[in-house]
């Protein structure tokens, strides 16, 4: 087990290491950098001033070089500066990242305290009401598409009842009762697909468990029903939610685009959306390296929670 979590670690480092490859041949690729950042021709750049900037990119030195040098530059936490506002591009993710993280992590919890009991429920109890309760509440939760759920969370709970704020993030209010008011829309929007999905992982692992020669034999030597289903069962059936889970929680903290544009939510995905119309090449570079990083962590932690959740798991 040890060894295999010590590959996937340096698996994990050889995916980054591609990952920051991959997008400087493409900041590369677009054609000359100065035309993103000088502009020359339209705005009147002086030769000095062109110089002063190859100099910065390291324009002026072989293509590998420069890619160590902007490696070494990313991995100290400096991605450049945005075209427009001429700020660090770590400062404005830093500013849009916590509004993302509050949102996506709420979103799972939600997700997963609903989706995986009422997986449990309805393997339990197969055929019953709350059996067909589960399927109605999956299919509609794939069906559904998200921006629908969150314009008739707005039409009904913001418009018609004006129980919920109708979106934005009131960052200057407290928390309790203004913030928390105006992340219940988005939050349960946001998690309801999920939600579904782990229903319908989670039900099918436990109907294969619940049927198998060892939960049998449990029964027949006497445990509770509660030790099956809990012990035995659910643990073993985690391993596909789990992996599920993972890159729920990663497509979270990237930022839901849609779900931010519905709600004017100021996020990472909304930033990502207009540094795309804006040409904003750095932004949009940090943005990427940061997905590439909370992916490959989120895989990892995959891997970990596989051997905690069930020892029997050995990799050669």
């Amino acid at each position: 087990m040890r060894k295999y979590l010590i590959q996937r670690f340096f698996f994990g480092l050889l995916s980054l290491v591609a990952a920051t490859l991959i997008v400087f041949v493409l900041s590369r690729a677009q054609g000359d950098p100065l035309l993103l950042y000088a502009k020359p021709g339209g705005y009147g750049v002086s030769p000095e001033q062109i110089a002063a900037l190859e100099e910065k990119l390291a324009l002026d030195k072989p293509l590998i070089v420069q890619y160590f040098i902007w490696l070494g530059r990313v991995v100290r936490g400096d991605l450049g500066e945005t075209l427009l506002a001429e700020r660090p591009v770590s400062d404005v993710i830093g500013e849009k990242i916590g509004a993302t993280f509050q949102l996506g992590i709420l979103a799972w919890i939600f997700a997963t305290l609903v989706g995986v009991p009422l997986g449990v429920l309805s393997a339990v109890k197969r055929g019953s009401v709350w059996d067909y309760i589960g399927r109605v509440f999956a299919l509609f939760g794939q069906a559904a598409p998200v921006f629908f759920l969150g314009i008739l969370g707005i039409l009904f709970f913001a418009v018609q009842l004006n129980w919920l704020p109708a979106g934005t993030r009131p960052i200057q209010d407290p928390f309790w009762p203004n913030q928390a008011k105006a992340l219940v829309m988005p939050t349960i929007a946001l998690g309801w697909l999920p939600a579904a999905v782990y229903l319908r992982l989670t039900r099918s692992a436990m109907l294969e468990v619940l049927d198998s020669e060892y939960v049998k034999l449990a029964r027949a030597k006497g445990a509770s029903g509660s030790a099956v289903i809990w012990r035995h069962a659910l643990r073993n059936a985690l391993i596909p939610p789990i992996t599920v889970s993972a890159l729920v929680l990663v497509g979270f903290l990237e930022g839901s685009v849609v779900i931010e544009a519905v709600f004017a939510w100021p996020g990472i995905g909304r930033m990502a959306v207009e540094s795309i119309h804006n040409n904003d090449f750095p932004l949009l570079t940090g943005v990427i390296l940061m997905f590439a990083v909370l992916y490959v962590v989120g895989s990892f932690v995959a891997d970990i929670a596989y051997t905690i959740v069930d020892p029997r798991i050995r990799y050669d």
